[in-house]
């Protein structure tokens, strides 16, 4: 059990995966040939979606109670599923044509009910560039979100079920990020104009379905741990973690994250074979075989909390304001 943290960790050391990426081509060349595109990613987008707008219609007659449990047992997989070809679409990895990445990503958005996905490229794309840096990633916490949910039980479940809000909270400290262009509009208006034909031609209910989906996979889940995997300090002075356990069958091999940020140009089906071709870089790292276990520890261990990030202070050796 880790000792209760008031504060985040800080380090002026560079991050670690572009040494590593440098090292990994130099010993294994051949792994170049994984640096390419998997355009039947989209057939995934089409069939999850698909599905998804089947069973919030086929739930417009159900008790609430029945939508959350299916949105728990079901929908959150296939949301996470959507959040993970999202991901795959940030980095152009679907298409050559980047116009062409970001509309498939807005497909993804539409069982999420609540437009994200434009702004998660954004952001995305600078957490791989300025890993750690507090003023330009949007993967760590913000300070006062951190002291407000504390390392108690009661704090990280308020924090896992709320979690979208948390994040949609996080842009206003950003720098260089810019909020809204004409893609961001695009993207509400497909989103918000599905939800309104669904409301329309069958009520509330499907929505509701999507809701507790979107909120099931990024929070009060095991799903959740995800989040908690790929840059906790769960083994410090580690700062990114992968994650090989039997999920990333329905996770598309999002647990493989030390193997993404040393690669990101490389699609999801060929991350595992990253490790494979260069087990040494990898073995030695300590990764994480359960989602279940990481999220329960999560919960119950006041030594992990949202302080328990690794946080720079400068920017390509340029100081940055704290």
């Amino acid at each position: 059990m880790l000792k209760p943290e008031k504060d985040f960790k800080y380090s002026e050391l560079p991050e670690p995966h572009k040494e590593r990426t440098r090292k990994i081509l130099k010993a294994h060349p051949e792994v170049r040939n994984f640096i390419t595109r998997n355009q039947y990613s989209i057939y995934l987008i089409f069939g999850i979606v698909a599905v998804q707008i089947a069973i919030a219609i086929l739930l417009r007659e159900q008790p609430w109670w029945v939508i959350l449990i299916t949105a728990w047992f079901i929908g959150a997989f296939a949301n996470h599923t959507l959040f993970v070809l999202i991901h795959e679409c940030s980095h152009n990895l679907i298409f050559k044509s980047r116009p062409a990445n970001m509309a498939a990503s807005i497909l993804c958005d539409i069982p999420n009910a609540i437009p994200t996905a434009i702004s998660f490229r954004s952001y995305h794309l600078k957490h791989h560039s300025f890993q750690g840096n507090y003023y330009l990633d949007a993967d760590l916490a913000s300070r006062w979100e951190a002291k407000l949910i504390g390392n108690t039980f009661l704090g990280k479940i308020l924090w896992e079920l709320f979690f979208p809000v948390f994040q949609a909270l996080r842009p206003p400290r950003l720098k260089e990020i810019e909020f809204m262009n004409k893609w961001t509009i695009i993207n509400w208006i497909v989103v918000f104009g599905a939800d309104i034909l669904l409301v329309y031609f069958f009520g509330w209910f499907p929505i509701i379905y999507f809701l507790a989906s979107l909120f099931f996979s990024v929070g009060l889940h095991p799903l959740g741990a995800r989040w908690i995997q790929e840059h906790y300090l769960t083994h410090p002075p580690q700062e990114t973690y992968s994650y090989y356990g039997p999920l990333n069958i329905f996770a598309l091999n999002v647990g493989f994250h030390n193997e993404h940020h040393d690669f990101p140009s490389v699609p999801w089906n060929n991350l595992p074979k990253i490790k494979k071709a260069a087990p040494e870089f990898y073995e030695n790292l300590f990764s994480h075989k359960s989602w279940t276990k990481l999220w329960l520890r999560f919960l119950f261990d006041p030594g992990l909390s949202l302080y328990s990030r690794l946080v720079r202070t400068n920017k390509s050796g340029i100081a940055v304001d704290s």
